[in-house]
C-alpha cells in the first residue's frame, strides 16, 4: 500500500514536472538568443583582450555582468509580452516620430558597425583554416541571407539555438590551457592573484567597463523585445519568460567564464598582450595553440566564427525589426517578403554594405569599434530612459509595471551601464 502511495506521488510529480518543462519550451528561445548573440565577434575579442591582460581577477566582473543583463532584457521582454507592442513601436507611439527617427539613425549607423566588426572577423579567422578570406565572407553572408529570406521564424530561432550549442568549444580550449580552476573559480567571488599595481588598476577599470559595455548594448534591447513580439508569446506566460531570460544572461557568462579562462591560462601567464593585435580574438586563437594544441586553438576559432554569424543574423535582424516598428510597417519572419518588402529589403541591404565594405577595404577593427562604441554610448541612455519609463507605465504596463525595487535598481544599473559604454569608448581609444 506505501509503495502504490509512494509511485502515484513520484508519478504525479513528474507528470506536473514535465508538463512545466513542456510549457516552458512555448516560450523558449528569444532571450536565449538574444543574450547569447552578445557573445558575438566583438565580444569575443573584449573578452580575450580581458583575459590575456588582467588574467582570472577580471572574471569577478561576470556576476554583476549576469546581473545587468537579466535585468534589462527582462524589462524589454516583459514590456512586449504584457503590451504586445515592440519597443521601438511604443516609442514612438509615446514620444513621437522625432524621437523615432533620431533613435533608427543611431541604431543603424551602430548596427551597420557591428557588421563590419562580424565580417572583419569571419574575414580574418578563415585564413586558420586554410579558406580564402573573400569567398568565407561571401559565403557566410549568402548562408545569413538564405536563413532569413527562405525560412521562418521557426526554423530562424531552430538554427540559433543549435548555433549556441558551439560555444561549447571554449570549454574544451579552457580545459586544455591547463588553467588553475582553484583561482578562476575564486576569483568569482573576490578579485586576487595578481600584484595590483597602479597601472594595473587603471587597466582593470577601462577594460573591466568594456567588458560590461559591450556586453548589453542598444541593439540588444531592440531585439529581444522584437523577437518575442515576433514569436507571439501570450501574457499568461510573463513568468515563464522572465525565467528564460535569466538562463540566457546566465548561459551567455558561463561561457564568457570559459573565453577568459582559456586566454588567462594560455596569454597572460605568458606575458601575451593582444591590445596591439588587428584582431583580438583571432590572435588569441593562434597564441592559444602552442600551449594548449593545435586542437584548442582551431575550436576557439570555430566559435569567433559561429559568433560572427550569429551577430550577422541577429544585429540585421535587430535593425530590420526597429525600422518595421518606428515606421508603422509590417515586419515579421513568418510574413512573405511580398508582405513585408521593406523589412526584407533592409536587411539584405546591411548585409550587401558590410560585405562590400568589408571585401573592397582594408578594415582596421578598431577604428570601426571606436565608430560604434560612440553611437552606443549616445543610444544606450536614451534606450534605458524609455524602457523604464515605459515599463514603469501603471496605464501601460498594470499590475505587471516595475514595483519600487526593480525601478531603483534598474535606475541605478542604467546608470552604470552608461558608465561603462563611455568607459568602452576610452578603452577602444587606448587599444587604437
Amino acid at each position: 500500500m506505501e509503495n502504490t502511495i509512494f509511485y502515484n506521488r513520484n508519478r504525479r510529480f513528474f507528470s506536473s514536472l514535465w508538463k512545466k518543462l513542456l510549457l516552458f519550451l512555448t516560450v523558449f528561445g528569444p532571450a536565449t538568443i538574444t543574450a547569447m548573440a552578445d557573445n558575438d565577434a566583438g565580444g569575443v575579442a573584449t573578452y580575450s583582450i580581458a583575459g590575456a591582460k588582467l588574467g582570472y581577477p577580471i572574471l569577478f566582473l561576470l556576476p554583476v555582468i549576469t546581473l545587468l543583463l537579466a535585468l534589462t532584457q527582462e524589462m524589454g521582454m516583459r514590456l512586449t509580452i504584457v503590451t504586445r507592442r515592440g519597443l521601438a513601436d511604443l516609442i514612438r507611439e509615446r514620444y513621437g516620430v522625432r524621437a523615432a527617427m533620431f533613435m533608427f539613425g543611431t541604431l543603424l549607423v551602430a548596427n551597420i558597425g557591428t557588421l563590419i566588426t562580424e565580417l572583419s572577423a569571419v574575414k580574418t579567422t578563415s585564413g586558420m583554416f586554410g579558406i580564402p578570406p573573400i569567398p568565407a565572407v561571401i559565403v557566410i553572408v549568402i548562408i545569413s541571407f538564405v536563413l532569413i529570406t527562405r525560412g521562418n521564424y521557426k526554423v530562424t530561432q531552430s538554427i540559433m539555438l543549435v548555433a549556441c550549442l558551439f560555444f561549447l568549444v571554449y570549454i574544451f580550449s579552457a580545459v586544455k590551457a591547463q588553467p588553475d580552476w582553484n583561482l578562476a573559480l575564486t576569483n568569482l567571488a573576490w578579485p586576487h592573484g595578481v600584484d595590483f599595481t597602479q597601472s594595473y588598476l587603471k587597466d582593470y577599470l577601462i577594460i573591466g567597463m568594456g567588458v560590461l559595455g559591450t556586453t548589453i548594448t542598444p541593439w540588444g534591447q531592440f531585439f529581444i523585445s522584437s523577437f518575442a513580439y515576433d514569436k507571439k508569446i501570450e501574457k499568461g506566460k510573463v513568468g515563464l519568460s522572465q525565467l528564460e531570460t535569466y538562463w540566457g544572461a546566465f548561459l551567455t557568462d558561463f561561457f564568457s567564464f570559459f573565453m577568459i579562462v582559456a586566454t588567462a591560462a594560455a596569454l597572460f601567464t605568458k606575458g601575451i598582450d593582444l591590445r596591439n593585435a588587428a584582431d583580438p580574438a583571432v590572435r588569441a586563437a593562434e597564441a592559444i595553440q602552442p600551449v594548449a594544441g593545435v586542437l584548442a586553438g582551431k575550436l576557439f576559432a570555430v566559435g569567433i566564427l559561429n559568433a560572427g554569424f550569429m551577430g550577422l543574423v541577429v544585429v540585421s535582424l535587430s535593425t530590420a525589426y526597429a525600422f518595421a516598428e518606428f515606421f508603422g510597417l509590417s515586419g515579421s519572419l513568418d510574413d512573405s517578403f511580398k508582405k513585408s518588402k521593406t523589412f526584407y529589403f533592409l536587411y539584405i541591404a546591411q548585409l550587401l554594405f558590410a560585405t562590400l565594405f568589408v571585401v573592397l577595404s582594408q578594415v582596421n577593427l578598431f577604428q570601426v569599434a571606436l565608430v560604434t562604441q560612440i553611437i552606443n554610448a549616445v543610444a544606450l541612455p536614451l534606450v534605458f530612459y524609455y524602457l523604464i519609463r515605459l515599463t514603469d507605465d501603471h496605464g501601460l504596463m498594470g499590475e505587471f509595471a516595475n514595483n519600487k525595487f526593480q525601478r531603483y535598481f534598474a535606475t541605478v544599473s542604467s546608470v552604470v551601464i552608461v558608465i561603462a559604454s563611455l568607459f568602452t569608448v576610452a578603452a577602444v581609444f587606448l587599444w587604437g
